[in-house]
This record gives structure tokens, C-alpha cells and sequence, in this order.
């Protein structure tokens, strides 16, 4: 306090103690792969604000078209403003290395990124690669590409496994026949494979199949086939903008997408979706349209909705980083009521956009910080510990209508 010696009138500026928690950016993507000049910026998270720049960074004259590119152009073109590309060269890999920062391993130090995808990526070391950095990191997901050429569904419904190079060699083997039985036990076991990314029990990942066809943005302008992981992740950014992050992205059309490469039927669709794989559906009268919004999280699992588990990554890390100013203050009663004050006006505007269940803030959500969750020996350890309870919005996924007869009604005279 100041020390005041002079009869007079004096001014002080006094905080009023509201520090209110700003909402993160939840439309922000990174791509991994290989850029159409392999060796442009090896391992850098490169900062790409529209597709001129992607091409400018990322490429060079006559340089062919890569599924990164393609991802990367079909993010812009669904809507997405901003991202990050990390091209991993030629001979490169998305996983990271022990000891080195390479592949994916770049990006955990982009805060920034929300959304991460690898176009074209679909072997089940790259699927861990990418649900373990978002497993990690906990502030993001990750959008997986199924493999090109599916001729069988029932192996999207199998976990991918992967193996090392054959360690039976065929030197063993005493004639030719057997390494011909042997070359076809090979073939029947690869062909039998799964090819599902593994399960995701915090739902920190999606499967789009199948591939979609579009014009080559950097080639001819002839027809091919792309991976849909780029198009979603603009989509996932349009959603955001334009209903929120609450809002499941599905039932959404794919701009720039002129065919599917495989046209499932209903039942496809069914076995698909309770399996968490999302599916990609041609309509005669909507067009092309995503048709699921699922994780690769269990069925009866909490987070097996995709907006679930990105409004929930929204609302941590929001809460996270704005209220960096509690750490090492006073842990008093005080300090209680102003963070108790400052989630509760955070959440009862997520409330308001439509994001929370409820007639009232008080169905909504809850936020407890007093004595009761802050005890002597909670305090000595230096801890104070907020409790909150939300109820998030979930998609109307099943619509059902009851329809019944009944007898026709006359009027007596």
C-alpha cells in the first residue's frame, strides 16, 4: 500500500479480480508426408495460410502431385484457413525417432494445431504413430486414411497388425514346391489381415473410408483417386466456424469430391459405423456426404463421439491456459471464489452457444473449489484442486420415426 503523508485526493487503480477464459482455436491442422519437392523444409512445421503458399514452400516446377499436396489443397478448399506441413522427404517416415525430432515428433511444439492428419498413410505403424502423439499431447486429434484398394469391408472391422521382414528364409527349404506353398501361406495371411488402426480409448482419433475421387490439383486435371483425411480436416474447420465445435462434422458435403471409390451399400455402412469407421456415402439426391462421425473409441465407450472429444479438448486447454495466473498465488478461499467465478462464466457461455446440455446453467455444468476438495493436506502439497462436471451435446446419430395404424374416425350425425 502506498504511504500518503499530504492532505489531499488520491486515485488508485484496483483490479477487480475477473480474468475471463478465452475459448482456443479448434480449426488449426498439421499434414505429414512427403511434399512434391522432398527436400523443401525436411522436418519443419511450416506455417501455410492458403494454397499458393503451400505451393511456393512446398513445391517446384513440374513437380507431380503428392497425396500431402492433395490433402493439404483439399483442406483450403473445405473451408480450413490455416495449417501446418511437415514434409518428412522421400525415403522418410511420420514416426518419430528416439533422440531426434523428426515426423510427427515435430509438431509437439505447435501448441497451436488441433487437427493432425497424414494423407495417404494407412500401415499400422503410421496409424500408432499418430494416436499416440495426440494420446500425448491430449489437445488434439488425429484424422487416419483408410488403404486405397479395400476389396474386402469385414478387414476394416480387424485391427491392423504389422510385421517384421521374413525371418523364415528360404534357404531351409529343400524343394520348390514348398517354397511355392510357402510364397501362397504368405500371400493367404497377408490377405486376410485387418486393416482397422487400433483402438483409441480416449477417442483421440477418426477413420474415413472410403478414398474419393477429385480432379488432380497440381497435375492435369485429370481424375484420381485421394485419400479423404485432408477434405475432412477442412471440413472439421468449416463445422467449427460455422455451428461450433459441439457440432458433429457429418452430414456434410465434400467440395471438390466427384466420386467415392467404393460405393457401400446400407448394410456396409451398418457394419462400418458400429465398428468406428466412418463412411463416405454417395446419395442420388444429396451428392457425396459424410455419413459418421465416430471415434476409434469402443462403442460403449464415453468418447466415441468425435465433436465429444474435441469440445472437451477445446474446454481443457482453454481452461489451461487462462488461468496460468493462479499458479503460486495465495491458496485461500479467495483464490477458490475467483476461479470458481471465472469457469463458471466460461462455461455458462459454452452453455449459451448450444454445446452443453440443459434447460439451465445448473443442468449444464458444475464447478467446485472450496474446503471440500481443497483439504489441509491437498494444500500443503502445494495443490489446488478444481472439480467440473459438463454435460456435452451428443449427435442425433439414429432417427427414428414410430409409425403405426390406426382406424379411421366418423363423425356421428
Amino acid at each position: 500500500m502506498p504511504t500518503y503523508l499530504t492532505p489531499g485526493v488520491y486515485t488508485e487503480e484496483v483490479s477487480t479480480g475477473a480474468r475471463p477464459i478465452e475459448a482456443v482455436g479448434t480449426s488449426t491442422a498439421a499434414f505429414i508426408g512427403v511434399a512434391p519437392n522432398a527436400q523443401a523444409h525436411l522436418n519443419e512445421a511450416v506455417a501455410v495460410n492458403n494454397p499458393s503458399e503451400f505451393i511456393k514452400e512446398f513445391a517446384e516446377e513440374d513437380s507431380s502431385s503428392t497425396p500431402l499436396a492433395q490433402g493439404v489443397i483439399g483442406f483450403f478448399r473445405n473451408g480450413g484457413g490455416r495449417c501446418y506441413v511437415v514434409n518428412v522427404g522421400k525415403d522418410g517416415s511420420i514416426a518419430g525417432e528416439a533422440r531426434s525430432r523428426k515426423g510427427v515428433d515435430v509438431l509437439e511444439t505447435v501448441d497451436e494445431v488441433a487437427i493432425i492428419a497424414a494423407p495417404g498413410y494407412s500401415d499400422p505403424v503410421s496409424y500408432d504413430a499418430l494416436l499416440s502423439h495426440c494420446e500425448k499431447m491430449k489437445d488434439r486429434v488425429a484424422i487416419l486414411d483408410p488403404p486405397e484398394d479395400v476389396s474386402e469391408i469385414d478387414r476394416l472391422t480387424q485391427v491392423a497388425t504389422a510385421s517384421t521382414s521374413d525371418s523364415s528364409s528360404d534357404e531351409d527349404a529343400g524343394e520348390e514346391d514348398d517354397k511355392e506353398k510357402k510364397k501362397s501361406k504368405k500371400k493367404s495371411s497377408s490377405k486376410s489381415a485387418g486393416l482397422r488402426p487400433r483402438i483409441s480409448d480416449g477417442g483421440y482419433g477418426a477413420l474415413y473410408f472410403p478414398w474419393i475421387t477429385v480432379r488432380d490439383p497440381m497435375g492435369s486435371g485429370d481424375l484420381i483417386n485421394v485419400p479423404p483425411s485432408g477434405h475432412m480436416a477442412g471440413i472439421y474447420a468449416r463445422t467449427d466456424a460455422n455451428r461450433g465445435v459441439h457440432k458433429a462434422p457429418a452430414n456434410e458435403p465434400i467440395v471438390g469430391a466427384l466420386d467415392v471409390k467404393y460405393r457401400l451399400t446400407h448394410d456396409e455402412n451398418g457394419l462400418l459405423n458400429s465398428n468406428g469407421v466412418n463412411c463416405i456415402r454417395f446419395f442420388p439426391r444429396e451428392g457425396i456426404r459424410v455419413w459418421g462421425a465416430r471415434t476409434l473409441a469402443p462403442s460403449a465407450n464415453e468418447w466415441r463421439y468425435i465433436n465429444v472429444r474435441r469440445l472437451f479438448n477445446m474446454i481443457e486447454e482453454s481452461i489451461a491456459q487462462s488461468t496460468r495466473w493462479v499458479v503460486f498465488e495465495p491458496n485461500d478461499e479467495n483464490l477458490w471464489k475467483a476461479v470458481t467465478r471465472d469457469c463458471k462464466a466460461f462455461l455458462n457461455n459454452v452453455w449459451r452457444d448450444g454445446a452443453l446440455m440443459g434447460a439451465t446453467p445448473d443442468q449444464a455444468f458444475f464447478v467446485k473449489c472450496d474446503a471440500e476438495t481443497n483439504p489441509p493436506e491437498v494444500i500443503d502439497a502445494g495443490k489446488m484442486v478444481v472439480v467440473i462436471g459438463i454435460a456435452p451435446v451428443k449427435p442425433a446419430e439414429f432417427i427414428i420415426f414410430r409409425i403405426g395404424q390406426q382406424a379411421a374416425e366418423t363423425e356421428m350425425t
